[in-house]
């Protein structure tokens, strides 16, 4: 049998945990393993290398993936769908396995249904996917974002500013929410609530009046004020799955809050450097556990299948319950935690 590993979408830490771990099981089962180079795009025009245990010994500590990523979408390209499937033919691919976010799931699902045997890993350090406790990635962003935020504070307090830290996080604020809470910031701004500035502003009062003449302010990319309609944009301009590229609700920040307050204001965004470097243990274990599993599904044929974290166990699910179009967001007594350092 020869299997296909492909990532797509954004780059996130443990990518190589679980090629390294597809390889392996493969080997054991005397598969062979071709690695699918630039997500969608690799297959649909054919870029391949094979992968031994010799290409992959020790990659699980690296981050990036070694067989690069595109947000290429298979289902927009002109016959997409065949060609994938008269790729996967003519290289003797038996199995897909794509590793990937909702983007990359959902074009899976598509592609099983014309015939293309695919089974999933689940990544996105937005850690909005259904059907899994945890994504890949996730812990290793929460792991950096929650170190620099936390860092802010000593410079903060320094100088007497308001720091404003953006962090990733399009329609669910997991990141935000764990790495403000980690790294204590005074103010933790999620999409899942419009939020309103004055009360922000009121936080930096109360705070100066309290003789704390410094703030420490954690605001997801897509969080927006109230009465608001868009989200704040780099650019309009959206990739092959629609989306749009955020960024600047921190500057927004900046700008009002030295205004209403008069402190001195600065804003930083973090952007891909969450993203980025060698993964944390969680995530280098939880992706040779999801890249073992994917090879098994793939033995028991369970196409159309992802392997996904369920409590402390992999356990197969379907990848439409993952890619269901509709993020997963942090709601209820954990939405409550924002305010854990600062009511507002």
């Amino acid at each position: 049998m020869r299997i296909g590993v492909m990532t797509g979408g954004g780059d996130c830490q443990g990518l190589n945990a679980v090629i390294q771990a597809v390889v392996r099981r493969a080997a054991e089962y005397g598969y062979e393993v071709l690695g699918i180079l630039g997500g969608y795009d690799g297959l649909l025009n054919g870029n391949v290398r094979p992968l031994t245990l010799d290409d992959v010994e020790g990659i699980f500590r690296e981050g990036g993936t070694i067989v690069g990523t595109t947000r290429t979408n298979p289902l927009k390209a002109e016959d997409g769908p065949k060609r994938v499937l008269k790729t996967v033919k003519r290289l003797g691919i038996d199995a897909v396995v794509a590793i990937g976010g909702d983007d990359t799931l959902g074009a899976a699902v598509e592609l099983v249904k014309v015939g293309v045997p695919m089974v999933g890993v689940p990544k996105t350090i937005d850690n909005d996917l259904w059907a899994t406790d945890y994504c890949l990635g996730f812990q290793s962003a929460v792991e950096v974002a929650a170190d620099i935020i936390s860092r802010l504070h000593t410079t903060a307090k320094s100088h007497e500013r308001v720091l404003v830290a953006e962090v990733m996080g399009r329609y669910a604020g997991w990141i935000t929410l764990m790495a403000g809470l980690a790294g204590g910031a005074h103010v933790i701004l999620l999409p899942e609530e419009d939020f309103d500035i004055d009360s922000v502003c009121g936080v930096v009062k109360r705070r100066e009046a309290e003789g704390k003449r410094y703030a420490v302010i954690a605001v997801a990319e897509g969080a927006k004020p109230r009465n608001v309609e868009d989200l704040i944009t780099v650019s309009k301009e959206r990739d092959e799955y629609g989306h749009i590229r955020l960024g600047g609700i921190a500057q927004v920040l900046e700008k009002e809050i030295a205004q209403r307050t008069g402190r001195e204001t600065r804003s930083m965004v973090l952007g891909h450097v969450q993203r980025g470097g060698p993964p944390g243990p969680f995530d280098i274990v939880l992706g040779i556990r999801l890249g073992l599993a994917a090879v098994d599904l793939i033995k028991q044929r369970k196409f159309g299948y992802m392997a996904a974290l369920r409590g402390i166990e992999i356990v197969p699910v379907k990848m439409e319950e993952a890619a269901t179009g509709k993020p997963r967001t942090v709601e209820g007594k954990l939405l409550d935690l924002t305010t854990f350092f600062s009511p507002i």
